[in-house]
C-alpha cells in the first residue's frame, strides 16, 4: 500500500531555512537537493539554482517532504503550499490511485517518467486538495 507524506512548498527560497529549523526541533536525517544539482538546472533561471528542488526530513516514522515554491503555474499563497504525497509500491497502484483521486478533479501534471528514475504526477481533487503521486522504482508492475 502507498505511504502518505505531507509535502510543503516554501516561498522566496526559504525551504532550506525551514527544514533546517524543523531538523533542529525534531532531529532525524535531513536531505536537501538543490535545483542546480538536478536535470532541471537548465530549465530554471540562475537565481533558482540554489533553491531546493526536493528536501526530506526523516525522524522515525515521520517523513516530511518540502521544496521551494518554483512552479509558476501555481504561485505560492498561504493554504496552497501543502500537498499530500502518495509514494506508491507499484505502477498499477500509482495508475489506480491517480485515476480514482482524480475523478472530478484537475490533472496538473500527468503521470510521466522523471529524471530521478521514477514516475510522478500531480492533480487537484474535486475538493481542492493537491495530491502528488510518486513511484521511485518503475521496474515493478
Amino acid at each position: 500500500m502507498a505511504s502518505l507524506n505531507p509535502h510543503l512548498a516554501f516561498p522566496n527560497g526559504t525551504c532550506r531555512e525551514a527544514l533546517t529549523f524543523y531538523h533542529s526541533c525534531l532531529g532525524g536525517e535531513l536531505n536537501l537537493m538543490r535545483v542546480g544539482d538536478t536535470a532541471m538546472a537548465g530549465h530554471l533561471p540562475a537565481e533558482a539554482q540554489d533553491q531546493i528542488m526536493h528536501g526530506s526530513l526523516t525522524a522515525g516514522p515521520l517523513v516530511l517532504m518540502a521544496c521551494d515554491a518554483l512552479d509558476t503555474r501555481r504561485p505560492f499563497a498561504p493554504g496552497n503550499n501543502i500537498a499530500m504525497c502518495l509514494n506508491c509500491d507499484s505502477e498499477a497502484e500509482l495508475n489506480a490511485l491517480f485515476a480514482k483521486l482524480g475523478e472530478g478533479g484537475t490533472v496538473v501534471d500527468p503521470l510521466a517518467d522523471m529524471f530521478w528514475g521514477g514516475k510522478f504526477g500531480t492533480l487537484i481533487d474535486r475538493f481542492g486538495t493537491e495530491w502528488m503521486f510518486n513511484l521511485w522504482n518503475c521496474s515493478g508492475e
